[in-house]
């Protein structure tokens, strides 16, 4: 047993979301393409007598809110550790420690990313050797984007988007996150968008809406075919929910996004800019227009979990 593994994981954004009926699992069937991007959480993992687990970085002061990062067994990192050891047949012995980049609550898989990097930091910490489909199946049992944080990369999602596939890509794109006030319920949002299909403020839909476009647009490699494709079923609801949004979608349009949508639940702004030097001055624009509380240029795809020197 080594002294301390440290590993990481990338936030994703759904460059194309299309969400079908509610299923009798409680679940919607989805086809979304994700895209793992250049902002990452970091998990540290130590030997210890038992577990424990401490959390440090975005949201976790105190204007966060109680509870919103918990530092406890309800956090999917504390519960990737008993499955991984469950599974592997040793001792849940850890001291573990995240370090968060990522915003929480905020559509970009924080929580998954940190679920993924504990299940591959701890495998390296315990020699559990698990197969690559061994950490597949106990990042499905986390959640249902959980394992393509392990993948990372741009890839194809189906099921409740825990089933992946990878897509392939031209070349690496370039974004702006605007993060907007306070977090959504990923729950929240989804009941929505239920009531608004039921009230016939949204078509019902039959299944997912097909991903073939963007994911021929991932693979020219080229911008405007991407903006041109983008797509979220979930952003009608979102904004719904927070009206303020529009607002947000708008400004990085105007500031010369090549589009702008609402990554998965939201309440981030994902921004396409033509290239990074784009996205460098897209950044600097939005992040004096006072819509955002946080902004960030990234690009992508980036690899899944990982462990770092």
């Amino acid at each position: 047993m080594t002294d301390v593994v440290v590993a990481r994981a990338p936030a994703k954004v759904n460059v194309h979301l299309g969400v079908g009926p509610l299923r009798d699992d409680g679940f919607h069937e989805l086809h979304t393409v994700y895209l793992a991007v250049s902002l990452f959480d970091t998990v540290s993992a130590r030997p210890g007598a038992g577990l424990s687990l401490t959390v440090s970085g975005e949201g976790t002061g105190v204007a966060a809110g109680p509870g919103l990062v918990p530092g406890d067994r309800t956090n999917l990192v504390w519960r990737a550790a008993e499955l991984l050891a469950e599974h592997a047949g040793v001792a849940a012995d850890a001291a573990l420690e995240v370090a968060k980049s990522i915003p929480v609550a905020a559509g970009l898989a924080g929580g998954s990313a940190d679920a993924a990097a504990a299940l591959v930091a701890l495998d390296a910490l315990w020699g559990t050797r698990a197969s690559r489909e061994d950490l597949l199946g106990l990042a499905a049992r986390l959640g249902s984007d959980v394992p393509f944080s392990l993948v990372g990369g741009a890839a194809l999602g189906t099921g409740r988007g825990e089933q992946v596939s990878p897509v392939l890509t031209g070349s690496r794109s370039h974004w702006v996150l605007g993060i907007a006030g306070e977090g959504l319920s990923t729950p929240a949002v989804y009941g929505e968008l239920d009531r608004m299909r039921a009230a016939g403020a949204l078509p019902e839909a039959a299944g997912p809406s097909p991903a073939d476009p963007v994911i021929a647009a991932l693979r020219t490699g080229d911008a405007a075919p991407l903006a041109a494709a983008l797509t979220n079923d979930l952003q009608p609801p979102a904004l719904t929910l927070r009206p303020d949004l529009r607002r947000a979608l708008r400004a990085a349009t105007d500031a010369g996004a090549l589009a702008a949508l609402v990554s998965g639940s939201g309440p981030t702004v994902a921004a396409l800019a033509p290239d990074e030097a784009a996205a460098v001055r897209l950044a600097a624009e939005l992040a004096g227009v006072g819509v955002f509380r946080t902004v960030r240029a990234v690009s992508g795809p980036v690899p899944g979990a990982r462990v770092v020197p």
